[in-house]
């Protein structure tokens, strides 16, 4: 028995080696190629003002990939990034409270959306796609409400979070890495995660052993929630203003994240630092469009191309694995 399971962990390992090694390869390919194309592309400024870019981009594509992973889907999440941060800026524009007080207010409502997306799909059995599209519609009506559709200029009280920087690298970008190592030691390292990883690939099967599925749910939603709170603090912080068409396209790019990172749209399969390689592929693609000098349309064909091919890949990878197995046993 021992030797079984010793059997299956190297294999895991190989498996995770192997999903890294691709993504690198993939990620050292673009740069060459854009390297070759563009003269300015290879410097530390470029690679340097891209990874402080991404900040709010990773942080929200770690909650989504724990969402994914349980098989459902949150379109809610630039929405809610713009409707906490038009919390913060109100709070902090209009009320003058400050700085400790807005953010707390500002992780509050994020976790709030998290929470009640989740309480619907769970207690109404409900397809978290449809109420999470209605909580899209419903967090950027509220951003648009709190700010009277207007940006909220806010300034240097919260634009030094964005400032402080470690080798060029910014606070924020700092804190993306940390929450990225945080979240994959807690879906590799914890029974919270290996019961994420169960609820996606049998949520029955999971129940039946024991596993207290809604309130594992519940625990999710809310954690991306929260995430996109956070998201939505460095995003403002970047910015120096509240702005509530923040965070638009944000579900899309962190789905594309995820899934160019391997994980599964059928739930049951995912990896946090496999999503943080996908969204670093996303930046060094569109930064290398942007140096070759083509126009947004060109960008978004190619982009889209990029996310289509790394489905197809991931599903022929998929079906090669469960081969392998079945020649094995």
């Amino acid at each position: 028995m021992g030797r079984e399971s010793l059997k299956d962990q190297r294999e895991k390992l190989r498996s995770l080696i192997a999903d890294y090694l691709g993504m690198v390869v993939v990620l050292i390919g673009l740069i060459a190629v854009f390297s070759l194309s563009a003269e300015n592309f290879l410097t530390l400024t470029t690679f340097r003002t891209s990874a402080n870019q991404i900040p709010a981009a990773i942080i929200i594509a770690v909650g989504m990939t724990f969402v994914l992973i349980i098989a459902e889907i949150d379109l809610s999440v630039g929405s809610v990034l713009a409707l906490s941060a038009a919390v913060l800026g109100v709070i902090l524009v209009q009320f003058k409270l400050p700085l400790p007080l807005a953010v707390l207010a500002c992780l509050v409502v994020g976790l709030g959306c998290g929470l009640l997306n989740g309480f619907v799909t769970v207690r109404w059995a409900l397809p978290s796609f449809i109420v999470t599209l209605g909580m899209m519609e419903v967090a950027r009506g509220g951003a648009y409400l709190v700010t009277n559709s207007q940006t909220k200029y806010i300034g240097s009280v919260v634009e030094r979070i964005a400032e402080t920087s470690l080798f060029g690298l910014s606070f924020p970008f700092l804190l993306a890495i940390v929450i990225v190592f945080c979240g994959q030691l807690i879906l590799s390292c914890t029974r919270f995660g290996r019961h994420v990883v169960a609820i996606g690939a049998n949520e029955e099967a999971a129940r039946l052993s024991g596993i207290n599925t809604k309130s594992l749910k519940l625990a999710v939603f809310s954690l991306s929630g929260l995430l996109c709170a956070v998201a939505a603090i460095i995003n403002t912080s970047r910015m120096g203003a509240a702005d509530p068409n923040a965070g638009s396209g944000f579900e899309l790019q962190a789905i594309a994240a995820c899934v160019i990172g391997g994980t599964s749209l059928m739930g049951g399969r995912g990896s946090i630092i496999s999503t943080f390689f996908g969204v670093i592929i996303i930046a060094v693609l569109g930064a290398g469009l942007t140096h070759v000098g083509a126009q947004e349309p060109t960008k978004r064909l190619i982009t889209g191309l990029v996310i289509v091919a790394a489905v197809i890949l991931d599903h022929y990878r998929h079906r090669l694995k469960k081969q392998g197995r079945s020649i094995c046993s």
